[in-house]
């Protein structure tokens, strides 16, 4: 039996805690996946049991910087783990590192998850400082993307070819237009065949950028005036954002899911999908949208990569919400494409996603450099 223990704040459903679970649920029976988090509970703890992993608590390093130092030896070194993965944004992630290697992990792996943070001067003072002790202490570097690589590790370890890039895959087999769902999904919230939704994945914080996305959509309202919103996720910033429409008067315009387990069936249900996030590393969701042959419009800020199937239109966020609503509409008038074959060429589907991971993380031996 061969097992990873990964570190991350929780098991919510965001962007990381995501990639981990579709790598969790393709790996082979003898491969398991158990965790360290910090939060009291989490969106994919029940599943997380169910294949057989393990989870460990220990407390808010912010609150608890020692205990939690600690509690992380004890784990590592309690249940002689040897791969330690950490998944995390900046170089602050080191700290969990130092305690797993003091706990005897032979292999330490860093995963960047983002492109950017809202960190302080200080905060980034604060990164640059430690990025030299995360990359001489890491022995795997892992993103998804360059522009997340180069934000944890620094262009120059990208540049040297030091970090390894694994993509966040989809299960094609899942991750598909399905009429049957799109109808279902349109019942459910009472959406006539013909009218527009317009849809957006991911949790209220000031990183997705809602409160622009409001003003687009309010605009697109101007040009099609039954189109609706669908807005799927939670988060700190929500009650700010029904606020915001409210202001607006658009109430019965704009539909909240909430947090969903279903959303490949919601993703059929979309027209089009809008991402106007101040910063990515890799999102998962313009991936799963592509997958079932979404047309998505999403900001130039974020990575090049993720438009790999034609599907993608970049937009600044200098431009106007007005400008954004025109390219929104002239991109739904074009429709779903098949997106099967795009997704094997680039390597984006789970199986070669796993196969990847897998050898980058699971098969990496302590003396390889």
């Amino acid at each position: 039996m061969k097992r990873l223990l990964c570190i991350l704040s929780s098991l919510d459903a965001g962007g990381a805690e995501t990639f981990m679970m579709k790598i969790f649920r393709s790996l082979p029976e003898d491969y398991k996946i158990d965790f360290i988090v910090s939060a009291k509970s989490g969106f994919y703890e029940k599943e997380v049991i169910e294949l057989g992993g393990r989870i460990f608590r220990v407390p808010l390093r912010t609150k608890q910087p020692i205990k939690t130092f600690k509690a992380i030896y004890d784990v590592v070194k309690d249940n002689r783990y040897t791969h330690v993965l950490k998944l995390c944004d900046t170089p602050i992630g080191v700290y969990d590192l130092l305690a797993a290697k003091i706990g005897g992990a032979k292999v330490l792996c860093v995963r960047s998850c983002n492109a950017g943070s809202s960190n302080s001067k200080l905060g980034t003072l604060v990164n640059d400082f430690l990025r030299p002790f995360l990359n001489i202490m890491t022995d795997v570097k892992i993103a998804p993307s360059r522009l997340a690589a180069e934000f944890t590790f620094g262009k120059a370890e990208v540049e040297a070819g030091k970090v390894k890039f694994i993509h966040n895959g989809v299960d094609l087999n899942v991750y598909k237009f399905d009429k049957d769902n799109r109808e279902k999904i349109r019942r459910e919230f009472i959406i006539a065949d013909e009218q527009l939704v317009i849809g957006h994945i991911g949790r209220f914080n000031q990183q997705k950028n809602h409160k622009f996305l409001i003003e687009v959509f309010a605009e697109v309202l101007k040009q099609k005036p039954d189109a609706l919103l669908m807005l799927v996720g939670d988060g700190e910033k929500k009650n700010e954002i029904k606020e915001q429409i409210k202001a607006l008067g658009i109430e019965e315009s704009v539909i909240f899911t909430g947090i969903r387990s279903d959303v490949p069936a919601l993703l059929s249900a979309m027209d089009v999908f809008v991402f106007p996030s101040f910063y990515e590393g890799m999102p998962n969701t313009v991936i799963e949208a592509q997958a079932t042959g979404l047309p998505c419009v999403i900001a130039d800020t974020i990575t090049e990569e993720v438009g790999f199937t034609g599907l993608v239109e970049y937009l600044s966020l200098r431009v106007s919400s007005h400008e954004w609503a025109n390219n929104v509409m002239a991109l739904c008038k074009k429709g779903r494409i098949d997106t099967h074959n795009e997704f094997i060429k680039y390597a984006y589907d789970i199986d070669s996603v796993k196969n990847n991971f897998n050898e980058i993380v699971f098969l990496k031996r302590s003396n390889e450099s």
